[in-house]
């Protein structure tokens, strides 16, 4: 009887990994059964945006990553498609990587760098109107979906903040598909809005900025209420905690800043965060690269 147990459980975890995708997230399917029988583990991933990967690739971006060796790095405003990038960063060892450009070169851009190969990766939502701009991976793995995402900045014209807006809707929208089905969601980028005054230096000074209007707040608010988890705000309620300086008034030197990258995850995960971090230390960028470490 033993023997039969255990033959009935070998091949319920090898088939657990299966899962049935499709070019879209209505198709995402998983084998139910996949976690009662996978050991958890942790996995230790980055989100970063770089301002542009050829430029920090010369400022010792890749001993870096090798020193912090995460599962997954995701990075945004790339700032170039492959064919414009060296070898060393095509082929990083022990990693796979995937790349969303923006038709406009020199512009926008997204990585994933991942030690799992995903079962399936899409390069946006498939609306041509946000996919062109190369903001979006949306990685399948066996356990969780992972968005990485670059957030479109308002600050150019009401008409870039009004795709701003869509675009938070769009991507909401793609969520809700995934979570609606009981995945559970790992999200990361540059949302490009401080949530609360806590999160920036000075609240009061940037009222009327977009990346702390009233509107843009509210749309979190409402994220959030569909029971999506700020992990660092899980881990840290203090002040003073930053991702992003501007460069031109010396910012970072002052610690004048925003807290505006983001790990979030849908609440299936809530228990599974470990940690979630600030690395304020790091430079070459006027973003700081965050992490969150998880038990999948």
């Amino acid at each position: 009887m033993l023997s039969a147990l255990k033959s009935t459980l070998t091949t319920k975890a090898a088939n657990a990994s299966h899962l049935l995708v499709n070019s879209s997230a209505n198709a995402f399917l998983t084998n139910t059964h996949y976690t009662d029988f996978i050991a958890m583990q942790t996995c230790k991933l980055i989100s970063w945006n770089v301002n542009g990967l050829r430029a920090i690739h010369k400022k010792g971006f890749l001993e870096w990553f090798a020193r912090e060796s995460p599962d997954m790095l995701c990075l945004q405003e790339t700032k170039a498609s492959p064919d414009q990038l060296p070898d060393e960063l095509l082929k990083v060892n022990g990693y796979s990587c995937w790349f969303s450009s923006a038709e406009k070169k020199g512009y926008s851009g997204v990585a994933l760098y991942s030690k799992q190969k995903p079962l399936k990766v899409h390069h946006g939502f498939g609306d041509p109107r946000f996919d062109s701009e190369g903001r979006i991976l949306i990685a399948e793995y066996p356990k969780f979906v992972l968005f990485a995402i670059y957030y479109p900045n308002g600050n150019a014209s009401p008409e870039r903040l009004l795709y701003k807006m869509d675009f938070y809707d769009a991507f909401l929208a793609c969520a809700r598909q995934y979570r609606d089905r009981g995945c559970k969601l790992i999200i990361c980028g540059d949302v490009n809005t401080a949530h609360c005054e806590i999160d920036l230096a000075r609240p009061k000074a940037n009222e009327g900025v977009s990346g702390f209007l009233p509107k843009e707040r509210a749309w979190i608010d409402s994220f959030l209420a569909e029971g999506f988890i700020d992990t660092f705000r899980m881990i840290c309620d203090e002040p003073e905690h930053y991702s992003w300086w501007a460069y031109r008034t010396r910012a970072r030197e002052r610690n004048v800043g925003w807290r505006i990258d983001y790990f979030f995850v849908s609440e299936n995960l809530r228990k599974q965060v470990k940690n979630a971090s600030i690395l304020s230390t790091v430079t070459g960028s006027d973003h700081c690269p965050i992490g969150l470490s998880i038990t999948v």
